[in-house]
């Protein structure tokens, strides 16, 4: 594809929205034209209020409340006159089993005496407390260990200048104790921040909101400089030791990079010298490791005595794009390349006409000229931003730019109203540069690119959107109404997405003209956003299920002989499923399991099917389908944890990136994917599911075997294993937030039996896969009760796809560790053994009998008794082909 059928240039709105992170309670078929919606709930039920939380930027801070408005009015009501409510967040993760506390001037904050400590959420750590109001604050963060010493974040003692009164939320980063803060509060006043420096937002959100892009900064905070400095900071670290190929020619190359463009010509050299040979693969993971590191700032970009205008990165990306593309159209491409290269895509800059010209971004020079503005502001924009952006323009400029925007725009009419509406215009210029815009943005500048399919697609897609916005902003959550207006957005997005992505089915020609090529990046960022915000709109599909009662309402719908209330979460499952597809990500496969569950629906259930039970039948027959989308979610999973962890590992230990951040690289990448919706709503049908036939109790999150002594501990914590066990321990446990690791309790334990539901893809199910820990859980309390029974004793766990057994075993005496390794398709080696102990297997225990006793049949022997219908099935067809093989050659 050259011009993506007569694409036409375009010098609109930015393009790329960024992946949103979701967290709980936040939102983080192909159908044109008029949309038919199934209604999801037919009866009526009040519905929770969902909430959307913005990224917050390291400088201005800006969090929406969680608060309903009601909820809001009542908290301010209960605030007293000269009295100011904070609520503080720090956003910062710590090491399993640690803490983390604040201490300060004041009482509340414990005199430099007691500390205060915060709460652990999702988005961070965080507390409420109350102050007279117009006070003056120092305080710090600190880390309270597991053996509860206490390290405190780097810096000077943080300094907060109070408002006279009020409810105002703040946001902080651990180290960055000369951060200017915002108080953005739900009412009109002044808001002020660091050392009295007024930096928040109080105008309309939509202005001057904080772009996904900078909300994700982790580097240093921006300081503005009145005149040259940015040649006085300290470079990077690059510890070279043990380092080989590919991943040494990578941290050599940034050694000698410090600016923005000389590393994007680092990745250009990396990625057009691999091309063709077989470090293919290894040379996109760290190309898209170590950009995504230098978008969030973790590695910085520096001033280098050079001087080289925006342009000089655009033509650099440009080279990058094209390779990226001839990559993915080529017939030996991988899935595996293919999920990364959609990880580096975001990561580069815009190449559009305006940015390849000479001098481009030329408005923020005539900004800084100009004259009816203060003389220091005027110096903080010439230094802070366009001079460093016109010689090494880097990821940090869009942070300054927004930092300043928050400045200027704080109080209204405080600066020329003309300045200020030119350096919005310049702020969507820049945002258009990085590729920072929102999703709305991006496609707004498709327009004109489109046929009139197209253009019908994306603007029912945009009214559906808005539509939903304006719903969530009016937090009165979604009810009958919003739910169909949730699917008809759904629907929307996928249909408006394969039209796009079937007009970049034809690849990209060498003579395609650059014009051709920008747009096709366009095209390329749109069809990655909708992906993106197709995580949003299943996680708020999912919210709206919990508040109905989530599995259980759906099994007694099914008891009832009721199953039209699984109509909108098998929808929202294919849906799901499909945006898989479009993402290149087995895409046959996918097609097979929409094609089943779109059958299944439309059976619907029978009183009887043959001499069985219509329910059970109908469940056992969507539990399959169940199965094959989960092994789907579980294989990309798979893909993920071995293609980045020992990349993220190498590269993570060569620049010095924080270990948090590398531990968690690949699971983050995980739960930011839609892959993480689709699996959550598959663990939520499968209980439903093994509810309605009656095998509920187990769930396996990591199939395998393992044998070891069997514990019993209350949670997965430091400590929790008496130091006199030793050799491999099988584990149950009776709780767990979903956030441990399996390894802070212990090295040597290889199995673990959860006394209750968990996500797959929580951060302890994907831990858990990548120490190959055997995983299940279990709810049944006469299951429990038996496995009690062995503690102490030696016990072989077997988990696998058709069940769970656990018995006890005497192959531990040796005291090494003992876990049988997975085969090649996910399933668990497992040999048939005389149980001398209880199988709580869901299959019956008469499929073991008449098996060899290596547990192996040849198929041309397997039975129904033996093996199951299925390989009976499969055997009687082995056996024909080789009948007509023998026959054919006589």
């Amino acid at each position: 594809m050259d011009c993506v059928h007569a694409l036409q240039t375009s010098s609109s709105a930015p393009q790329l929205h960024r992946r949103k992170q979701f967290r709980c309670l936040h939102p983080r078929h192909q159908c044109l034209g008029s949309l038919a919606v199934v209604p999801f709930f037919a009866h009526k039920r009040s519905f929770r209020p969902l909430y959307h939380k913005s990224n917050t930027c390291q400088i201005i801070c800006g969090v929406s409340s969680a608060q309903s408005v009601d909820e809001e009015k009542d908290s301010m009501m209960k605030s007293e006159s000269g009295k100011v409510r904070l609520n503080i967040r720090l956003d910062h993760q710590v090491e399993f089993g640690e803490s983390v506390a604040i201490l300060g001037s004041v009482k509340e904050l414990g005199s430099w005496k007691k500390k205060v400590p915060m709460n652990w959420t999702e988005s961070g750590w965080v507390c409420t407390l109350e102050f007279k109001g117009g006070e003056s604050v120092e305080y710090k963060f600190l880390t309270v260990r597991a053996d509860k010493s206490m390290l405190w974040e780097g810096g000077h003692n943080r300094v907060l200048k109070l408002p006279n009164g009020g409810s105002f939320e703040m946001v902080c980063h651990w180290n960055a104790t000369t951060e200017a803060v915002g108080l953005p509060s739900s009412e009109e006043g002044e808001d002020v921040g660091q050392n009295g420096s007024t930096v928040a937002d109080t105008v309309g959100a939509e202005e001057v909101e904080s772009s996904p892009f900078v909300g994700q900064w982790k580097g240093n905070a921006i300081s503005f400089m009145r005149s040259n400095e940015h040649g006085n900071r300290k470079g990077g670290k690059w510890d070279t030791s043990g380092l080989e190929g590919l991943a040494l020619k990578l941290v050599e190359g940034d050694r000698n990079a410090r600016n923005w463009w000389k590393k994007l010509e680092v990745v250009r050299d990396l990625l057009v010298g691999s091309l063709q040979s077989e470090d293919r693969l290894d040379a996109l993971i760290n190309s898209a490791i170590y950009l995504k590191w230098i978008n969030t700032g973790q590695i910085p970009c520096f001033e280098d005595g050079g001087h080289h205008r925006p342009n000089r990165h655009a033509e650099i990306s440009r080279v990058i794009f094209r390779e990226l593309e001839r990559i993915s159209c080529r017939k030996d491409t991988s899935p595996q390349e293919v999920l990364v290269i959609r990880k580096i895509h975001p990561c580069l800059p815009s190449f559009k006409a305006e940015f390849t010209a000479s001098v481009p971004l030329t408005r923020i020079r005539d900004i800084a000229h100009r004259n009816d503005i203060p003389h220091d502001l005027k110096q903080e924009i010439k230094h802070t931003i366009q001079n460093k952006l016109h010689r090494n323009a880097g990821p940090e400029d869009l942070v300054a730019t927004e930092a300043m925007l928050a400045r200027i725009t704080k109080n209204p009419g405080e600066y020329n109203g003309a300045f200020v509406e030119q350096f919005k215009i310049f702020h969507h210029e820049l945002k258009d540069f990085f590729n920072a815009g929102s999703l709305a943005e991006q496609l707004e500048s498709l327009k004109d690119s489109i046929d009139d399919k197209g253009r019908s697609a994306l603007a029912l897609f945009l009214e559906c959107k808005k539509s939903l916005d304006t719903l969530e902003v009016s937090n009165k959550g979604l009810g009958n109404n919003g739910t169909d207006l949730l699917f008809k957005t759904m629907q929307s997005l996928s249909a408006l997405r394969e039209i796009i992505a079937r007009g970049l089915e034809s690849g990209l020609r060498n003579d395609a003209p650059d014009n051709a090529v920008a747009m096709r990046q366009k095209w390329r960022l749109c069809e990655i956003g909708l992906e993106d915000y197709s995580f949003i709109l299943l996680s708020r599909f999912l919210n709206e299920l919990d508040a109905l009662g989530g599995a259980h309402w759906l099994a007694e719908n099914v008891k009832s002989k009721d199953v039209s209330s699984w109509n909108g979460p098998l929808d929202a499952l294919i849906v799901g499923i499909h945006q898989l597809s479009l993402s290149g990500w087995k895409p046959e496969e996918c097609a097979a399991i929409e094609n089943e569950l779109v059958a299944w629906k439309a059976r619907g259930l029978s009183e009887r099917e043959g001499s069985e039970d219509g329910k059970t039948v109908w469940a056992l027959r969507l539990k399959s389908t169940l199965d094959r989308a989960r092994r789907l979610t579980e294989e990309y999973s798979e893909a993920l944890l071995q293609i980045f962890p020992q990349n993220v590992q190498i590269l993570g230990k060569a620049f010095g990136i924080p270990e948090n951040s590398v531990r968690t690289y690949a699971e983050a990448e995980i739960r930011a994917g839609v892959i993480f919706q689709v699996s959550k709503l598959c663990t939520l049908l499968l209980k439903a599911a093994r509810s309605t036939i009656g095998s509920q109790g187990w769930d396996v999150i990591v199939p395998g075997a393992a044998v070891g002594t069997l514990l019993q501990v209350e949670r997965i914590v430091p400590g929790s294993i008496p130091s006199t066990v030793e050799g491999p321990i099988v584990l149950v446990v009776n709780r767990a937030d979903g956030d441990e690791e399996v390894a802070a309790a212990g090295s040597n334990i290889v199995g673990v039996v959860l006394l209750q539901e968990l996500p797959h893809l929580s951060h302890l199910g994907v831990r858990a896969r990548q120490e190959k820990v055997v995983f299940v859980t279990c709810e049944d309390d006469d299951k429990v009760a038996d496995i009690q029974k062995h503690k102490g004793k030696c016990v072989r766990l077997e988990a696998s796809s058709s069940g769970v057994d656990i018995y006890p075993s005497s192959e531990n005496s040796n005291g090494h560790l003992s876990v049988e390794n997975l085969s090649g398709n996910g399933a668990p080696r497992v040999e048939a053994h005389g149980r001398d102990g209880p199988s709580w297997s869901p299959t019956k225990a008469n499929s073991n009998q008449g098996v060899s006793a290596g547990g192996v049949l040849l198929l041309a022997d397997a039975d129904a008794e033996t093996s199951g219908a299925k390989a009976a099935a499969c055997g009687r067809l082995a056996s024909l082909a080789a009948e007509s093989e023998k026959e054919l050659t006589k």
